[in-house]
């Protein structure tokens, strides 16, 4: 069965959506099959594959409130082994069109319940909000990414999620774990970049993730062209890292899978 793991922090700009679209790449790249929901109404991580929204036969939106499979949704990417389906605008306006329907919280589960089992590894990559499609992504997933960019303000926002998450796990998914905090944006040169590092570390362990993302320019530039950093620019640092992040990820999974 692949595993599902959620992209959250419902604090913007801290890289989920970067997090998403390369991490996904690089698991592809290490013979992963992957598929990437786009659960996030801004759809990034749809344009950053060079996916126009627009020309969606049909989207995640479709998938929640139409009752569309999921199997059948998915679109092919410039990567092997890399499939997607993808946002619109349309799916802001889901929240209120699941509000009255019994068990909302699970309708992503329900959809993927069908493709699981065709994929190694399903990327949710969520808004930055806590509302009601991230609890639908954190309700289907068997794990959590929590990105956490390097900067002063950084530590705040993981204490809400946190909480959603164990608000979630007794009610409505109780094997849900967090897969790890993955420090993004990170400049070794900066003195504050270490602090919040040692800072994590200090709190939460070995749910750091060893793999840090540096600043990185290619990997800012890389979307624009609708394209992940590895089909980019493979010997960039940003491309290196989230390399380094999936076969820490796979690792994991293997040694748990031993134990």
């Amino acid at each position: 069965m692949g595993k599902i793991i959620a992209i959250a922090n419902q604090k913007g700009g801290v890289g989920k959506t970067t997090t998403t679209i390369n991490l996904g790449a690089s698991l592809a790249a290490e013979g992963k099959k992957v598929l990437i929901i786009d659960a996030d109404p801004q759809a990034n991580a749809t344009s950053g594959y060079g996916i126009k929204p627009s020309e969606l036969s049909s989207s995640i939106y479709e998938c929640l409130v139409d009752d569309y499979p999921v199997d059948g949704s998915q679109v092919p990417t410039c990567v092997e082994g890399l499939e997607l389906v993808g946002s619109h605008i349309n799916l802001a306006g889901a929240e209120i069109e699941l509000i009255n329907r019994p068990n909302r919280e699970q309708a992503m589960a329900n959809c993927l319940k069908s493709v699981v089992d065709k994929y190694d590894y399903i990327l949710i990559d969520c808004s930055p909000s806590l509302g009601l499609i991230t609890v639908n992504a954190l309700t289907a997933a068997h794990s959590v990414i929590i990105p956490v960019q390097a900067e002063y303000f950084a530590l705040e926002g993981i204490t809400k999620l946190i909480n959603t998450i164990r608000i979630i796990k007794p009610k409505l998914n109780p094997g849900l774990e967090i897969e790890g905090f993955l420090l993004t944006m990170y400049d070794a040169r900066l003195r504050l970049a270490n602090q919040i590092y040692e800072e994590l570390k200090g709190h939460f362990g070995d749910m750091v993730f060893n793999t840090v993302i540096p600043r990185n320019i290619r990997l800012s530039e890389a979307p624009s062209h609708g394209i992940p950093a590895i089909v980019y620019d493979a010997e960039s640092r940003g491309a290196t890292s989230h390399i380094a992040l999936a076969k820490e990820i796979i690792e994991k999974h293997k040694r748990a899978a031993n134990n």
